[in-house]
């Protein structure tokens, strides 16, 4: 019998019974491995321990948030470069589930272009912010900074879904930090 005769091809008809024998196998009895081993043992403590998650994140990213705000209402001339950045971190924290404690200064950001006095922030509390833009700019990627990694090291607990959350977050707070890096 020659080399040619038994080298049995893609087409080879015992070749797609074992294929399919195998398949058939693993949907009969590797199956109900399967699904054992995503059973959850206690459903409601992974919920609870899941929204603790996010809502921590959540704190983080809203915080982060109230910086922006702070920083565009003490330099009103930074306001149209943070502004689009600052719309990516409500959106953000509102896909996790946080309430924002502030309005939004879009509105009101461009439309007093006059000297410090008047670009002071309104609120009297929240994050402080650096006199000099450079030093702001600064802070503010460093807060990002900070957010992202904590985003990052909450990968490790969180189920899968918020784990693709929590990543594509902390991608973007890092891009912000590049961002915010790269102009200061």
């Amino acid at each position: 019998m020659s080399l040619t005769t038994t080298t049995r091809g893609p087409g080879d008809p015992r070749r797609r019974r074992v294929l399919a024998g195998g398949a058939a196998a693993l949907l009969a009895g590797g199956g109900a491995v399967l699904t054992g081993c995503s059973a959850d043992p206690d459903p409601g403590e992974r919920s609870s321990a899941e929204e603790r998650l996010r809502a921590r994140a959540g704190r983080g990213s809203a915080a982060l948030l109230e910086r922006y705000d702070a920083t565009i209402g003490a330099h009103a001339g930074l306001g149209e470069r943070l502004r689009p950045l600052r719309a990516e971190v409500a959106r953000h924290a509102a896909a996790l589930g946080a309430r924002p404690s502030s309005a939004s200064p879009s509105a009101s950001g461009s439309a007093s272009p006059s000297g410090p006095s008047a670009s002071a922030p309104a609120r009297t509390s929240g994050p402080a912010v650096p006199k000099d833009e450079k030093a702001a700019l600064a802070a503010l990627a460093d807060a990002e900074r900070r957010t992202a990694d904590t985003h990052t090291a909450a990968l490790a607990s969180a189920p899968p879904e918020l784990a693709r959350l929590l990543a594509s977050v902390a991608a973007s707070g890092a891009a912000h930090a590049y961002l915010l890096g790269g102009v200061a």
